[in-house]
């Protein structure tokens, strides 16, 4: 079973998930294996390997017993690990529908392994450490040949149809009428998070992680106007491991802290969330839920569901047309910003290897990540672009409406 330890009377180095077994006992190993490697991963990184580390430690406990993975690889038990990790194996490969993430979970288990017997065999003496090399590089050889066999995904468009892009900038507009959430505070916080994801391109997590302050203004001498921008990265007010949502937000890699312009019209929106809608919590974070506590990654993803459900029957046929689905999710307003950053980069006459190179900085992608090139193919869908290009400006009669402070 995996738990958040997160309570403030627990040491704070020993504060984050934990696997247990059925007596509530942690698993030795895997609490090593996390106090070694956590530190250079994402929190979600984190949880999603030690959720496929626990599958593990479930098959073994199944097959050999109550604790029988840990007393392996403490004791070196080749036999034993060998017969772990290949019925493991033949578990989920003879799964009716095999994906990625059960190749993800047999590679994420195999490097687990193999790891441990490798810190567990350098504590042994010096006569027996060339037998020790010997069986764990004969366990690497043979199961690093395994692969999990899974259906090629189809290529498609990732990006939202025209017609879903247009029902939600009219939907979640907070003074419209067909707006699906009664409370005001709660209007205001989604379509901020809908702007924010949609038109910067943040992912999930990030727009979780703001601080209140996270648009950041300098007045620009040359071109005679303020200039707007966000720093994509950890909250600096908050201290690590104090948190208090179950899933906690975190930034996905390295290459995903950067700094992205933001135009005005999208910061005196932000601006008109906090002064008047976010009430005033106890802590830092931009989006703040009913109940004044930081909004969850479930709270989020929930209230586009809710939006999705609102959605016309012309605009759910095209979406299940196009992507094969009947709702948004908060990333696929991401993969349209994507899609929509690329075709305004092109327009303006960039080549494709350097509007493809702009992509990484703005969405925060490494140099050698493939994911810009997946949504070229999209780029040339025109009547999306004009929703794109017309929607937004049109949100300045909003503006006018606005207030101006309580």
């Amino acid at each position: 079973m995996l738990i958040q330890l997160s309570k403030t009377n627990v040491p704070r180095n020993l504060r984050g998930p934990v696997l247990i077994d059925s007596f509530g006992f942690p698993r030795y190993w895997a609490a090593v294996w996390s106090t070694v490697s956590a530190a250079g991963l994402a929190e979600s990184t984190h949880l999603k390997k030690l959720r496929h580390i626990e599958s593990l430690y479930c098959h073994s406990d199944q097959l050999l017993g109550q604790s029988a993975l840990d007393d392996a690889l403490g004791n070196l038990d080749e036999h034993a690990l060998s017969n772990i990790l290949e019925s493991w194996f033949v578990s989920i490969r003879n799964r009716p529908k095999t994906t990625g993430t059960d190749e993800k979970r047999w590679q994420t288990g195999l490097d687990f392994v193999s790891s441990v017997v490798s810190w567990v065999s350098k504590s042994h003496a010096d006569n027996t450490m060339r037998s020790i090399e010997e069986r764990l590089q004969r366990l690497s050889i043979l199961y690093r040949q395994l692969h999990v066999s899974k259906a090629k995904p189809i290529e498609s468009i990732r990006s939202l149809p025209a017609t879903t892009v247009q029902a939600l900038h009219e939907m979640l507009d907070p003074q419209s009428l067909t707006n699906p959430f009664p409370r005001i505070r709660t209007r205001w916080r989604v379509y901020v998070s809908f702007i924010l994801m949609l038109h910067q391109g943040l992912r999930r997590g990030e727009v979780l992680l703001l601080p209140v302050d996270g648009v950041k203004v300098m007045y620009d001498s040359k071109q005679g106007r303020n200039r707007y921008w966000i720093n994509v990265q950890e909250n600096p007010y908050e201290e690590s491991g104090t948190d208090p949502r179950y899933s906690k937000p975190s930034i996905k890699t390295s290459s995903s802290h950067r700094q992205i312009p933001v135009s005005e019209l999208t910061a005196k929106i932000i601006d008109t969330y906090t002064q008047n809608y976010r009430g005033r919590p106890r802590h830092s974070f931009l989006l703040n839920s009913q109940s004044n506590m930081p909004l969850s990654t479930e709270a989020l993803t929930k209230v586009f569901a809710h939006a999705s459900a609102q959605l016309s029957a012309a605009a759910v046929k095209e979406l299940m047309d196009r992507s094969g689905k009947k709702s948004v999710t908060p990333h696929d307003l991401r993969h349209t910003s994507a899609v929509m950053r690329l075709h305004q980069l092109l327009r303006q006459g960039d080549s494709m290897d350097e509007a493809l190179q702009k992509l990484r900085t703005f969405f925060g992608w490494s140099r050698t990540s493939s994911m810009p090139s997946r949504y070229a193919r999209a780029v040339f869908e025109d009547r999306l672009a004009s929703v794109w290009n017309d929607a937004f400006d049109e949100r300045v009669a909003l503006l006018r409406s606005l207030p101006e402070g309580r």
